[in-house]
């Protein structure tokens, strides 16, 4: 059996230092392809671009690799990556490394995840890696060592059907992450704040704010398992259904 065939994308634009990082890390495994933004698309959700063209260039930036540049979004990436690219879906699909957290609700939010959500809607095994460190020269050689652990775990064993993989990884060096926690996604969520300012002209601007709320401080989560020193594996799925509501809606009258 030949080397698994693993597309790469992310949300912080293909010259940002974490993809750099995840690519060194998924050589070892398959032969690689990047396929990702030209700027950084953070916060794009599952937004796809259906109003204008869409560009893709060959990318000199990683020497050795197959790899190109977009003006579209993380799923865009991986659309083209699938059908324009490969031309087949690859083995796996990789998305990261994100610079920040992508735990709890802001996986709704997360080009990153959104990228692997679109993988597992063409069941594709598909993983999404986020290190809780926004910084732009943050330390990725931790969140290397979680990449390599659960990419080995993934190709090792049969994935599940229509589903993802939502790894975050603390900021700690990799001698002092503790491990990996399978666990469930926290419930929290953003209360949001809109900082009013003034551009030269006098005209006035927003800039969203915030701050994270936890709802509950259940120890099974993965917020809690973070703030414990642990990276985090959270199964996740496109299904929105609120099965457990259905049977209490037929009875309304």
């Amino acid at each position: 059996m030949g080397k698994p065939l693993i597309l790469i994308t992310n949300d912080d634009g293909i010259a940002a230092k974490g993809i750099d990082a995840l690519i060194r890390s998924m050589i070892q495994f398959g032969d690689v392809v990047v396929v990702a933004p030209d700027k950084p698309q953070s916060g794009m959700g599952h937004a796809i671009t259906v109003n204008h063209p869409l560009r893709m260039d060959r990318s000199k930036i990683f020497p050795d690799i197959e790899a190109y540049s977009t003006t579209g979004t993380p799923v865009d990436c991986v659309k083209l990556g699938i059908y324009e690219v490969l031309k087949r879906k690859p083995d796996l699909l990789v998305s990261g490394i994100n610079h920040g957290a992508n735990f709890s609700t802001n996986v709704l939010y997360s080009g990153t995840m959104s990228a692997a959500v679109e993988g597992a809607m063409e069941n594709i095994p598909s993983i999404g890696f986020s290190l809780c460190d926004f910084a732009a020269d943050a330390d990725f050689s931790g969140a290397q060592k979680i990449v390599a652990e659960v990419t080995e775990l993934v190709l090792r064993n049969q994935f599940p059907h229509h589903i993802c993989l939502n790894v975050n990884i603390p900021k700690l060096p990799a001698n002092e992450i503790k491990g990996v926690k399978f666990c469930k996604q926290a419930a929290a969520y953003w209360d949001d704040r809109f900082e009013q300012r003034q551009d030269p002209f006098g005209h006035s601007y927003y800039w969203l704010t915030g701050k994270f709320q936890e709802i509950e401080t259940e120890e099974d989560t993965d917020l809690h398992y973070i703030n414990e020193g642990y990276a985090t594996i959270v199964p996740t799925q496109f299904d929105m259904t609120a099965h457990a509501a259905i049977e209490e809606l037929k009875n309304w009258k």
